[in-house]
């Protein structure tokens, strides 16, 4: 019995048969392979390939079992812009009254928003992080919304349930689902769940592309069956996920968006296959595997788990400029492929080779082809390293031009593969692709570099013998339960996914499993991904599908032309827009902020450098600034939402009224119940209310670091009300306790917390602003782990006294900087110490990252080790000396902010030694309260939980405010005293200053008013 794969690239269609009783073999039963032209009528590639396996092999074709497909059709759909591929999408949100402040495709780019973007609908419904129900879901509001999207012409629905990770029995989103195609049966209607896992808005904008592509991708799956039927093939169809696994045709048809990286995955699990790591070979637990495809344009890696699988993007995939949240292989492409031009420059003779290709034209423009490009393939053929084409035609080409080449194409794999690697193990290179014979150079810190049989062919191959997976994405409460139970429960849940799926439940087995803490929580919520995956079940292989008479009636066929004309569409009519997102757009350098007689108006350029500048004074917490700036950009484009605008803390009276408004609780749930905006203001409310306060003058922050750095510009657009040049911390800190004026006596109470449900909660009196804090967070857990807040108002004299000044310009000044380093292609750290005092700490690779949950808080460390002498040379700035070249490692402690950073002079750490062993020799170099920052190649922040092994970062270290450093109150607070760490700061920064690793001494932020003041 036989399998055929066929995988459908941008240039070409391959196809592979296999015979399953011979994978044991060397030849690991491939009878066939072969390589054509994709065509504009895709279905025509399909069938050509097909034939000319089963031609080749000359199997009984009733003795097929089944056809694996993988394609990008679906995706190359999204990432053109192609009405006539996309439909428009209804997005039903099942989130009570939170959610609104973001409203869907907030974040999608204009040119897609355009096409697919249909009615929103706010509805009753979603739960909450303990599992309790927001609200109740309510049948007729339902059946008024059925009616509305069908009023407003739109048939994909896409429904989005808060927290639908929990809602493991369906009674939120299935039960909506249900009942919106009973009142509308026309609707097709998909449910988040099915998707993406936590975060609401990136698995909101994954459900929303599924349902827009749906029109199409079951033409498509039609289109693919026609070909089965044409080919006298009855056996069941397949397509390959993202994840290297099979789905049913009629599976793929409803969630096309699984398989929008299939063709990269193929290739990965081919070549494992081929190679024979399929059966869990030791060689996967001693070491990683790492699969380098290379093309006619790109190669694609992929890095190999010990599971067998590829490694997951992690956080989010952007899918044509649109961020969600699924599962998607993490894959690194790079312009070097047999079709890549070569070329020498004539200021220093360098040789470089791509990233341009002649791409499918290799045969007729190459020069061993008798055309006249340059090309990889030629290089390779001239040094008689290859057997292609017409050597006599390259033998002319200089040796340096050769050496040149060859030594670019190593270069560029030796850093590509490097970025890919998952540990610090030693590395297995499975070569594939049809351009892989244009590398002929042993590769730096690879310890083989093999090329499996039918290496060309590996996509198809992999194709053909995908198993089947069943993925659970769940959050289990686990306080008060048996955690191994649970766990086992879920596991359970995950087989049971796959043989529903087709595995065979003889074979089938747990290969991953995620446990991720979610933070602050107290009820250890925790999120569980399991993913069970087994052989494709043979005797249930007999099921046709619908075509096992080869013979389709006078409808399906109509209907499958239909999918062939729409396919044809491809390649003419593709309304490609620009992909621009609603951000920037602007000449960074000569663009100016409006600040007019000493008022900054907020612009919606100025948002997006804010958040980019809060983000790195955040200092690994704070939380992502992306959703506060999206809410934030919408409110200045809606009219008549009012004006932001800051002020400098000098304007301030000392009479005048500051009220102060923060987001309070767990990243983790505010960023899947996304607020409705309205808790900040009520918290604000309640304070005002016992207070007697009428009015105010100003609007503080309490932090500048991460979200909360931009929450008062809300506020000041509802209030209409300026947001004061500066707040209360010049950082991110984990508590209430951590506010400047607080350290200093002034009162923290009345201290109100509130939810968008119209719950408040006001702590009145306290013996200390710890117990403020313990009191404040145990309402924060019954309101759901997500609330505002918002403190007593103080007077301009105290604000003017005690907060720290400027920290907007500073955030503003310092995202300018991020930005304008990219654009003008110089090194963002000078770039940043050409404003604020900063010390750069440290130049490396992140080694090590571990995490855990420590009274609510997320704890951990991270491991930065040397880079070597290229990836300096390619790292550092010109101006960069040697100091920044340290041979050490370096680890960060980090309680959701980083805490301090030291050098240790070895990793692996010794097993005798541990985090926390007053043995382990650390060099401290910087700590609390000063800032510390690790930024990654683009200057943008990286916050604690997007730590990862293989990451190139640059640690910068900035001085903290007098406000911190200058008592003993303050050091006591915010300093490592607070935070466990056995160190003085009084003595790093000593230390510092003698041995040139001191961050330097404090100075006055700049202030964006004084320097683009106009006066009128």
């Amino acid at each position: 019995m036989y399998r055929i794969g066929v995988d459908v690239g941008g240039t070409n269609t391959d196809a592979a048969i296999l015979d399953i009783s011979a994978l044991e073999t060397d030849s690991r039963g491939v009878l066939a392979t072969c390589k054509t032209s994709t065509t504009s009528h895709v279905t025509l590639g399909i069938q050509s390939a097909v034939r000319e396996v089963l031609a080749r092999s000359k199997v009984d074709r009733s003795k097929v079992l089944n056809v694996a497909i993988g394609t990008t059709h679906f995706v190359n759909a999204v990432v053109e812009n192609d009405a006539r591929r996309l439909s428009r999408v209804a997005v039903v949100r099942l989130c009570g009254p939170y959610t609104r402040k973001i409203p869907p495709f907030a974040d999608f780019p204009y040119a897609l928003r355009n096409i697919i973007e249909g009615p929103a609908f706010y509805l009753d419904g979603g739960l909450e992080i303990d599992g309790r129900e927001i609200s109740s879901l309510d049948p007729v509001q339902i059946k008024a919304t059925a009616a509305a999207i069908v009023e407003a012409g739109v048939q994909y629905v896409a429904v989005v349930g808060v927290f639908s990770a929990l809602d493991q029995n369906g009674l939120h989103e299935e039960r909506c689902r249900n009942l919106l195609q009973q009142f509308e049966p026309g609707l097709s209607v998909v449910c988040s769940g099915q998707i993406g896992g936590t975060g609401l808005l990136t698995r909101e904008n994954a459900t929303i592309l599924n349902a827009a592509i749906l029109g199409f991708a079951r033409k498509t799956i039609r289109g693919f069956r026609l070909a089965m039927s044409k080919l006298e093939l009855s056996c069941p169809l397949y397509l390959t996920q993202n994840d290297g696994t099979l789905t049913d045709a009629a599976v793929a048809a409803e969630l096309p968006i699984k398989t929008f990286a299939s063709g990269p995955t193929n290739s990965l699990m081919g070549a494992a296959f081929l190679q024979g790591l399929d059966h869990g070979d030791q060689r996967l637990a001693d070491k990683q595997v790492v699969v380098v495809d290379v093309g006619g344009t790109t190669t694609d890696i992929c890095s190999l788990l010990p599971s067998g699988f590829p490694r997951q993007a992690p956080n989010f995939v952007e899918v044509g400029g649109v961020r969600t949240a699924f599962s998607m292989p993490e894959v690194l492409s790079i312009g070097l492929g047999g079709g890549s031009r070569v070329r020498r420059s004539e200021d220093d003779g360098r040789v470089t080779v791509g990233p341009d290709s002649v791409a499918h034209r290799l045969t007729t423009d190459a020069m061993v082809f008798g055309g006249s490009v340059m090309t990889a393939t030629d290089i390779v053929v001239a040094s008689k390293a290859a057997d292609i084409g017409d050597y006599d035609k390259v033998k002319s080409i200089p040796e340096h031009l050769i050496a040149g080449g060859k030594a670019d194409i190593k270069r560029q794999l030796d850093r590509a593969i490097d970025k890919m690697k998952v540990s610090s193990a030693p590395v297995s290179v499975l070569l594939v692709g049809g351009g892989s014979v244009i590398l002929t150079e042993d590769l730096d810190g690879v310890e083989e570099c093999l090329r499996p049989p039918h290496h060309d062919s590996a996509n198809a191959v992999g194709a053909a013998i995908a198993k089947v997976a069943g993925e659970v994405d769940v959050i289990e409460i686990l306080a008060g339960r048996d955690e191994i139970a649970a766990i086992e429960a879920v596991k359970k849940a995950a087989i049971e996914a796959a043989i529903s799926n087709g595995a065979d439940e003889r074979d089938v087995k747990i290969v991953e499993i995620k446990k991720i803490p979610l933070q602050y929580v107290t009820n250890k919520a925790t999120r569980f991904v399991m993913k069970a995956v087994g052989s494709l079940r043979v005797k249930d292989e007999a099921v046709h599908n619908g075509v096992s008479s080869g013979i389709l009636d006078q409808e399906q066929e109509a209907d499958m032309n239909m999918a062939q004309e729409a396919m044809k569409a491809e390649t003419t009519n593709v309304q490609k827009g620009s992909l621009a997102k609603p951000t920037l757009g602007v000449d960074i350098a000569n663009y100016r902020p409006r600040v007019d007689n000493g008022v900054w108006y907020i612009s919606p350029i100025d948002v997006q450098l804010i958040a980019s500048g809060a983000g790195i004074l955040g200092t690994g917490g704070g939380g992502s600034s992306y959703l506060m700036a999206l809410y934030t950009l919408g409110i200045l484009r809606k009219a008549g939402q009012g004006t932001i605008r800051v002020v400098p803390l000098e304007s301030l009276k000392d009479d005048n009224t500051c009220v102060f408004g923060a987001g309070y609780g767990a990243p983790s749930v505010s960023d899947e119940r996304i607020s409705a905006g309205t808790d900040v203001f009520a918290a604000i409310d309640a304070v005002n209310t016992i207070m007697g306060i009428k009015d105010f003058q100003g609007i503080v922050a309490d932090e500048i670091g991460g979200g909360n750095g931009l929450v008062t510009f809300p506020s000041s657009a509802r209030y209409d009300r300026p947001v004061v040049d500066c707040d209360l911390m010049g950082r991110a800190y984990p508590t209430l306790e951590h506010g400047t004026p607080y350290i200093y006596g002034q009162p923290v109470l009345p201290f109100a917390t509130a939810d968008c449900k119209g719950n408040a909660s006001v702590v009145l009196a306290a013996e200390s602003n710890k117990r403020v804090e313990s009191l404040t967070r145990q309402t924060c857990i019954e309101m759901g782990n997500s609330t505002a807040a918002a403190g007593r108002p103080l007077s301009g004299k105290v604000i003017k006294d005690y907060a720290v000044p400027n920290t907007v310009s500073q955030a503003w000044y310092l995202g300018r900087a991020v930005h304008l380093a990219r654009e003008s292609k110089i090194d963002f750290i000078e770039a940043i110490s050409s404003i604020t005092p900063v010390k750069e700490l440290y130049i490396g690779k992140i080694v090590d990252v571990t995490r855990d949950i420590s009274r609510g808080y997320t704890v951990g460390r991270c491991i930065i080790g040397p880079l070597s002498a290229e990836e300096q040379d390619d790292t550092l700035s010109p101006s960069s000396t040697r100091e920044n070249r340290e041979s050490r490692y370096l680890t960060i402690p980090f309680q959701n902010e980083y805490l301090s950073a030291g050098f240790i002079s070895q990793f692996p750490i010794p097993s005798s030694s541990s985090a926390d062993d007053d043995e382990l020799e650390e060099e401290i170099i910087c700590t609390v309260p000063d800032l510390i920052s690790i930024l990654g190649s683009d200057g943008e922040a990286l916050g604690s939980p997007e730590l990862r092994y293989g990451l190139k970062v640059r640690v910068i270290g900035m001085p903290a405010s007098p406000l911190w450093t200058g008592s003993a109150e303050g050091l006591r607070v915010g300093g490592p005293e607070f935070f466990g760490l056995k160190c003085r700061w009084e003595e790093v920064r000593e230390k510092g200053k003698v041995n040139g690793m001191g961050v330097g001494e404090y100075k006055r932020p700049r202030s964006v008013i004084d320097e683009f003041n106009v006066t009128t």
